[in-house]
């Protein structure tokens, strides 16, 4: 306790003790993101799917939609990084635990899970993937 005392006092804006949970660090990181940008953005908005950050709530063309942890926090990070290609890699490490197993098909699974609760449906299609290289969120243009 002494150390978090004198880290905080000497300038540090936060302290995480270990072992921690990896989604509490990826917690901590963009809530000191969203500070640095001076703004405090409750929603993320790619077309008409709308993520509200404090509720946890998901919503397409104003439907409810219910999603378990694991598919909000896969969802959260699709829609901060909407239009661009999202690797295997990238998602294990920004979504499962860092000793994720990248060689079982759990992400393939989730995303499976994401389309056929966001994309089924509705005529745009939101989540795409990129042979060889991964996912991306992106409008589908039809």
């Amino acid at each position: 306790m002494k150390d978090r005392v004198a880290g905080l006092d000497i300038g540090a804006d936060d302290y995480i003790t270990k072992p921690f949970a990896f989604e509490e660090l990826l917690a901590r990181i963009r809530a000191a993101l969203r500070k640095k940008e001076g703004k405090l953005s409750a929603t993320l908005k790619v077309e008409d799917l709308v993520l509200d950050l404090k509720t946890h709530k998901a919503s397409r063309a104003g439907k409810e939609i219910v999603l378990t942890s694991k598919e909000y926090t896969l969802l959260e990070y699709l829609m901060r990084n909407a239009g661009t290609v999202v690797t295997r890699t990238m998602i294990s490490e920004h979504v499962w635990d860092i000793n994720f197993d990248t060689f079982t098909n759990v992400i393939d699974v989730y995303i499976n899970y994401l389309r056929n609760k966001i994309d089924t449906g509705h005529k745009k299609k939101l989540i795409h993937t990129v042979r060889g290289r991964g996912y991306v969120l992106k409008v589908d243009k039809v």
